[in-house]
């Protein structure tokens, strides 16, 4: 097995801050001499701009404009959209006679610009074509009630397109979670610095297109403010998966062992074992009931099986190898039980998904390595705390979180915006579909983590590079032949090429040259 990479090697990560966090650096902002006002009228000149790139021939504008900094921001944009002649339609949750500080300048603001101002009721028609949801902001932290419940069903109703200011009014800040309702915007423009919540859970079907702008606030420079999370970036491909050597031999590459396929269940197992080989492990081993050795060898030769009629038949296997992978197809009858038993017991490396996590959380409540990546989807993960799925979606960073603290290692909560958490922190995956609603997917990528840590990378790491790659495969199988039907079998031809991204490919080039590809 090649030697660790090491996290000085990784690019730069999007840091994501929680609401609070974003507050204080606001405040940090103004005691530093910018003024509030001219803070808010920098944050409404973004939005108009993002507005603009994204709808640059709209005429008529609504903006709903509620308390606070956030009805300030809309206030001021109606102003500066009026000043470019079109025609607004200003719609007021709270009156500007009820409004303090810098939320009634920027009304003020508004009225000198003849901005007109009409009080919510329910039944008003909105005159705009683009609308904009300058309603609710960060500080939101119950559920939506009263008039701004239905101001936001009429928002949606209205089917019309949504710009929102900062968030969409009813997302949770720091989970992403739907607080009752949510505005379903095209475009969210953010503001100093990237909010966590934007990026997992329900929002990322709410936010659409993420526009963050910093209002030439540096969050970096204040260091006592941590970053709640990163974003992952693409760029961590390159950086962890370089170029091999010329003289690499599959020695170097690692062995990985997937131990599953219970009689009946054999798919998975051989989707995992797949998908480890063409991420590059240098061999792939399949522990499997007999019946399905046929399957294997039909399907993928060139990955080495095992009949298991149970787990005394593994002998040295798990020893001969440098990670193993649990749970595919594995069941939780007594064969399964007995596979995970000897792979908790080999002192390797694992990644444990499907039916092995719920093992755990039904034998093994008090399991835990410091070197493994446990991979639950929602689920699961409530299974291994003892909670409903729907309290581990109401606030997912805090699940994976507890779910890391009690069983160490890494913990890959999936779904929508994933999240990797370990000791080097918490991550989010800005990438993947709905297509990935489809069984296997999870296999899918048990593989591509066992294959990751068998070529050096280290658990944290090989889940970071591993999620990335496993979503942005989903993508582009969906790009070229859309999101319904994707299959989890699908995503390794594209899993092979992102890591391998110094050979061009017919999927990624463009041009219509054979030549001009190949050298790109």
């Amino acid at each position: 097995m090649t030697e660790p990479h090491r996290a000085a090697s990784l690019p730069s990560l999007r840091p994501l801050y929680r609401a609070e966090q974003v507050r204080e650096l606001d405040r940090r902002t103004i005691a530093g001499g910018i003024d509030g006002f001219a803070l808010m009228q920098r944050a409404a000149s973004a939005a108009w701009q993002s507005l603009l790139t994204r709808w640059p021939d709209v005429r008529r504008l609504t903006v709903l404009c509620g308390g606070g900094n956030n009805g300030g921001d809309g206030h001021v944009l109606a102003a500066l959209a009026a000043a470019a002649g079109l025609h607004v339609q200003r719609i007021a949750l709270k009156m500007p006679e009820a409004l303090d500080g810098d939320a009634a300048r920027a009304a003020e603001m508004a009225d000198a610009a003849g901005v007109g101002l009409e009080p919510w009721q329910p039944g008003l028609a909105f005159t705009g074509e683009v609308i904009v949801d300058a309603l609710l902001g960060t500080g939101l932290g119950g559920e939506v009630r009263g008039a701004m419940r239905e101001a936001i069903a009429a928002i949606n109703a209205s089917d019309r397109p949504v710009l929102a200011i900062d968030i969409p009014s009813g997302v949770a800040a720091d989970s992403g979670a739907e607080l009752g309702v949510a505005v379903r915007a095209e475009r969210t423009v953010t503001f100093i610095g990237d909010k966590l919540g934007l990026h997992t859970g329900r929002a990322p079907s709410l936010t659409g297109t993420v526009d963050f702008q910093p209002l030439g606030v540096d969050a970096s420079s204040q260091r006592d403010l941590l970053p709640a999370a990163r974003l992952l970036d693409a760029e961590l491909i390159p950086a962890l998966l370089p170029r091999r050597a010329r003289d690499a031999h599959k020695g170097d590459m690692g062995h990985v062992l997937v131990l599953g396929g219970a009689p009946g269940f054999g798919g998975a197992a051989l989707l995992a074992s797949e998908t480890a080989a063409r991420l590059g492990a240098g061999k792939v081993s399949l522990a499997t009931a007999p019946e399905h050795v046929t399957a294997s060898l039909v399907r993928r030769p060139e990955v080495m099986v095992h009949a298991m009629r149970g787990a005394t038949d593994l002998g040295a296997l798990p020893e001969a190898a440098d990670v193993l992978v649990v749970g595919p197809g594995l069941g939780q009858g007594a064969w399964g039980q007995g596979m995970l038993q000897a792979a908790l017991a080999a002192e390797r490396p694992l990644v444990v998904d499907a039916d092995g996590l719920n093992l755990l959380a039904a034998q093994w409540a008090n399991e835990r390595h410091d070197d493994w990546v446990l991979t639950p989807h929602p689920g699961e993960a409530a299974r291994l705390l003892g909670v409903s799925p729907a309290e581990v979606e109401a606030d997912r960073p805090a699940a994976a979180t507890e779910l890391q603290r009690r069983r160490g290692g890494v913990v890959v909560l999936k779904g929508a915006g994933s999240l990797v958490v370990s000791d080097e922190g918490l991550v989010v995956c800005p990438y993947g579909n709905p297509g990935m609603a489809s069984g296997g997917m999870g296999d899918a990528l048990s593989g591509m983590l066992g294959a990751l840590i068998a070529q050096g990378l280290t658990p944290a790491l090989a889940a970071w590079v591993g999620v990335v790659v496993h979503a942005l495969a989903a993508d582009q199988a969906a790009g070229e032949r859309g999101e319904r039907g994707l299959l989890a079998g699908d995503l390794a031809s594209y899993a092979r090429q992102l890591v391998n991204p110094d050979i061009p490919s017919r999927a990624w080039c463009r041009t219509g040259s054979d030549d001009a590809c190949a050298t790109r």
